[in-house]
């Protein structure tokens, strides 16, 4: 079983060594937390029954700690809705968000942060963005409306996307939205709006097989035509995986592309990097022992074949930090007058959400002559999404209310016919057995779990996504407008 292998949007490949921004990491596992681990020698290999899963407690913060530790409020949200339900801390976007801006401004550099719109609808998120003074990728109508309608002003919206429509070209036009062309015909089709519009090149990235960006023969023909009322603000590029020192030499090559397109009389101001911003769920002695460790027989069917890096030793704006570093791209940024716009997605969705099942019911099994637990939740695993890319979303639920009894490994089943539709396909150690009515809550779900892979089915309803803000005395909690 592979660990960090490459999956639609969630996976990466190599950390950058920086150390991590202080300001940028999440605080450690809170004591309610560490607390969950009833035998101290669970954690040991050695004493922990073969077929469970070791205990992978999430990094959490102050309004997470609050929401569990709260006697009645995820109950009293629970009956309210009458089904699962995703709780957003919009203040923490905010958090996320300065951090990155905070990265620019100690680096010298000019820096825009957009939020890669796809990672997670809200739009409370939207909002954050709008009053933080953030932009937002976007990639079809659905989400520039959105944008639009939660106060992100048109400029401050970059359209990215294959194969864009003549009516999301226009509607960004129409705005002033900074659109990053990734095929030649979007030119001609911009050209014939007679609209001001300004412009990135999607560059792709030399030796990659990717189905997106313009190969060097179509980019020169690119820069060849362009002409008023278009302008050439710059280039772009995306990479996956979470390579810092990649995307820093990628941007070097853009400020390549950024001086010879202003021999050619462009403007050519503006590189932007895309996203790929780590996020650390795992304490790193958590990650190793997993990693070490890792056996077919924690799971009840079917392993996963791959997983997101969940300890990142240098998240978001740390990451961020490595690659403003890397050979003086900062200096070199500032030499040449180049603003560097980034679209991270879940690194600004950091801590920033959970998702909440109810248990509907409990049934007990054995495996090498081992009793666990299997139970059934209210949902299904397309509101946990990493499970339908043949992965598992690693850190902890946290099962509440919270008390101590006889650690029981459980793995976890969707309210579907469907064998495969498992949250958790491994044993996690519980620290008591559930029971009908519990509630299970994973941790630090907003960026792209909670509602990327989405859907009805059996007409079960979407669950409903949550706002929830800390008052003086206590926190308060709205719907959403998307769940209105």
């Amino acid at each position: 079983m592979g660990l960090t292998g490459a999956q639609p949007g969630v996976t990466g490949d190599s950390t950058p060594p920086a150390a991590p921004r202080s300001d940028a990491r999440v605080p450690p596992s809170p004591p309610h937390i560490e607390d969950r681990v009833v035998d101290p020698a669970l954690s040991a290999t050695t004493d922990r029954p073969t077929h469970c899963a070791p205990p992978m407690p999430a990094h959490t913060d102050v309004t997470q700690q609050r929401l569990l530790a709260d006697p009645c409020l995820l109950r009293d949200i629970a009956d309210a809705v009458g089904g699962p339900f995703h709780v957003l801390f919009p203040e923490r976007v905010a958090v996320n968000i300065r951090a990155f801006q905070s990265a620019f401004t100690e680096a010298g550099v000019d820096g825009f942060v957009y939020f890669g719109k796809k990672a997670n609808k809200a739009a409370c998120v939207a909002r954050a963005c709008a009053e933080s003074g953030a932009g937002i990728d976007v990639a079809g109508t659905g989400e520039l409306v959105a944008a639009l309608g939660q106060g992100v002003r048109g400029e401050d919206l970059m359209v990215t996307g294959p194969a864009k429509s003549d009516e999301l070209l226009w509607l960004a036009a129409r705005h002033g939205s900074l659109i990053a062309i990734d095929a030649l015909d979007e030119l001609d089709r911009l050209a014939a709006l007679e609209l001001p519009v300004r412009v990135l090149l999607r560059v792709l990235p030399e030796g990659s097989t990717s189905r997106f960006g313009l190969d060097p023969m179509e980019l020169e023909q690119a820069i060849q035509a362009i002409g008023a009322p278009i302008t050439l603000s710059g280039f772009s590029f995306h990479l996956s995986g979470y390579d810092a020192v990649a995307r820093s030499e990628q941007a070097v090559a853009l400020v390549g592309h950024c001086r010879r397109a202003r021999a050619n009389g462009h403007r050519a101001d503006t590189i932007s990097i895309g996203g790929g911003f780590g996020v650390d769920y795992l304490d790193a002695s958590t990650w190793t022992e997993f990693q070490n460790t890792l056996s077919d027989k924690w799971f009840h069917t079917n392993p996963p074949g791959d997983y997101y890096p969940y300890h990142f030793p240098a998240p978001g704006a740390a990451m961020l930090d490595a690659v403003l570093s890397h050979n003086d791209l900062a200096g070199l940024l500032r030499d040449n007058g180049i603003r560097l716009a980034i679209e991270p997605g879940r690194a600004l969705l950091d801590q920033a959400g959970s998702s909440v099942f109810r248990v509907q019911g409990v049934k007990t099994r054995t495996a090498q002559g081992n009793p666990y637990d299997i139970l059934t939740v209210d949902g299904t695993s397309l509101s946990l999404s990493e499970q339908w890319f043949d992965s598992e979303y690693l850190p902890d639920p946290v099962l509440w209310p919270e008390s101590t009894g006889h650690l029981t490994p459980t793995c976890v089943g969707a309210t579907t016919c469907l064998e495969s539709d498992l949250l958790s396909r491994r044993r996690i150690p519980l620290p008591r057995r559930a029971r009908t009515g519990d509630l299970l809550v994973y941790p630090n779900t907003a960026g792209y779990q909670m509602d990327s892979n989405e859907s009805p089915f059996h007409e079960l309803p979407l669950p409903p996504k949550v706002v929830l803000r800390a008052g003086a005395d206590r926190l308060r909690w709205s719907l959403d407008s998307t769940a209105r």
